[in-house]
Parts: structure tokens; C-alpha cells; sequence
């Protein structure tokens, strides 16, 4: 029995939960449909917004739904985000995997931007950096095509396959890479691979 102060908090923990029944509740809270992997950059913040507008049938930020009792129990939004460094997919795939248990994912987006911080070094100097000014060795740590961006293009492509190799991710989605120019905002499609599509991560050629 979950004993901690913030145990009402956790609906598990509850008399009477039911894991099945709590997902399908769940499911209808919020409708998302698409999550868009994007960078944390905060000068980008407002990509989410442009996605949904480049897509057409999206609704974000949405509005929260409050019961009776002031209780937030669900949304109209259908897009959620992930924002990590550089907009990477290897970051993401985690909460993929989450929101498609909770609400079943149709679409993921990830969107690369121009003037981003990951085009200003490479992997071997964050691997070198951290040596001397740490004393760790990070060179294991991560896979060091998704360290940084050294070409657009091949990001994407990489992302892209990444997420749809991972069996973390729902093999219907359909998962498309933009790149996004923030000086006009405007996106380009870099790549999209539909449902019935299956690739494998390809190195992305740093060096």
C-alpha cells in the first residue's frame, strides 16, 4: 500500500482502481493524436502552434476541461509536445511509447530548426569537453549521430528511421521530419514515412 503524503495524488493507489478501466478513461481525456518533437530552445517556442497550423487538423493549445469540483480532467487539445535538445528523436521515444499506452498516437512530428545550437559543435568536441573539463567519458554514453547536427537533411533521415525502428512506437503512425526556418517560419518536409513503412537508422556520417 502506497503510504506517502502525495498518495491521493496517485491514481493507482486509489481504492477500487482498475488499470484497464483507467486507461480507457484516459483515452477519452485528452485526444491527442499527434506529438511533435521539437527543440527546447526558448527562442522556437512557438513551433508546436506552427505545426498545428502546417497541419491543418490539429487543435493547440486546446482548452482545459474543469468538472464541478475544479478538477482538471481533460482537454480539447490533439497535439502533444516533447521539447528536448536539438529537437533529437532519441529524446522522445520514451514519451512516444507513453502517450501511445495512455491515448494511441496517429502522427509524430520532429522538427529540426535553422540558428540552432546543435549546428555549433560536434559530437567529438562534446565528447573532448566533457574529458577535460569534467573528467568523465561520455563517448559511450550516447549514440553520437544524435549528439549534434552537422547536416539537416541526414537528422531527419536519421530521427525519422530512429523512431520507426523502435518497437516502442506504433507501427501505424506516420511520422514526418520538418525542418523549420525561424527566420520566416516557414517548415520544409524533409521526410515522411507512413504506417506500412519500416527502416532502420542509418549513421549520419559525423566526423
Amino acid at each position: 500500500m502506497n503510504t506517502s503524503k502525495f498518495s491521493e495524488f496517485v491514481l493507482s493507489a486509489h481504492d477500487g482502481f482498475d488499470e484497464p478501466t483507467m486507461r480507457e478513461a484516459f483515452s477519452h481525456a485528452v485526444p491527442i493524436k499527434t506529438i511533435v518533437i521539437y527543440c527546447l530552445d526558448p527562442r522556437v517556442t512557438e513551433i508546436p502552434t506552427a505545426v498545428a497550423r502546417y497541419l491543418g487538423d490539429e487543435t493547440y493549445p486546446g482548452e482545459v476541461i474543469i468538472n464541478e469540483n475544479g478538477s482538471r480532467i481533460g482537454s480539447t487539445t490533439t497535439l502533444a509536445t516533447v521539447a528536448v535538445a536539438a529537437g533529437r528523436a532519441v529524446d522522445g521515444v520514451r514519451s512516444v511509447s507513453v502517450l501511445q499506452h495512455l491515448f494511441g498516437i496517429e502522427r509524430i512530428v520532429v522538427v529540426h530548426h535553422s540558428n540552432c545550437g546543435a549546428t555549433s559543435y560536434s559530437a567529438d568536441g562534446m565528447i573532448d569537453a566533457f574529458h577535460h573539463e569534467h573528467g568523465t567519458d561520455i563517448s559511450h554514453a550516447f549514440d553520437p549521430a544524435s549528439v549534434c547536427i552537422t547536416d539537416f537533411e541526414a537528422s531527419l533521415a536519421y530521427d525519422t528511421n530512429l523512431l520507426r525502428a523502435s518497437p516502442g512506437v506504433p507501427k501505424r503512425a506516420e511520422i514526418l521530419g520538418l525542418f523549420y526556418n525561424t527566420d520566416t517560419g516557414e517548415f520544409t518536409e524533409v521526410a515522411r514515412i507512413d504506417g506500412a513503412s519500416v527502416g532502420r537508422p542509418t549513421s549520419e556520417g559525423l566526423s
